[in-house]
């Protein structure tokens, strides 16, 4: 059974990094279409970015464009997510995800779920 684990997640000021990783285990995911979640309190789970399973293509929600970057890492069957300016409003669980293509994944049509790590931006 293959599973997704996220890491990276934290607590900092705005303006701030982090670092998310997303391994997967039990099988590889590298075929898969690849991306990132989130969840802010009271708001409903929202796509973030994803990244095509050739890495050639990648889509960016408009508020994060410029700031976040997302890269794979096939030696390590690992997706990570760089993060720079940080804002308050990226407070957030953020949730790896994988689908079976880049359309699907943006629709929400998701194969698997990590199960979250907390992102917390402090002003």
């Amino acid at each position: 059974q293959v599973q997704l684990v996220e890491s990276g997640g934290g607590l900092v000021q705005a303006g701030g990094s982090l670092r998310l990783s997303c391994s997967a285990s039990g099988r590889t995911t590298n075929r898969y279409a690849m991306g990132w979640f989130r969840q802010a309190p009271g708001k409903e789970r929202e796509f973030v970015v994803g990244i095509s399973w050739s890495a050639e293509v990648t889509s960016y929600t408009d508020s994060v464009k410029g700031r976040f970057t997302i890269s794979r890492e096939y030696a390590e069957n690992a997706v990570h997510l760089q993060m720079n300016s940080l804002k308050p409003d990226d407070t957030a669980v953020y949730y790896c995800a994988a689908g079976l293509a880049m359309s699907g994944l943006q629709n929400g049509a998701i194969v698997l779920w990590g199960q979250g790590t907390q992102v917390t931006v402090s002003s």
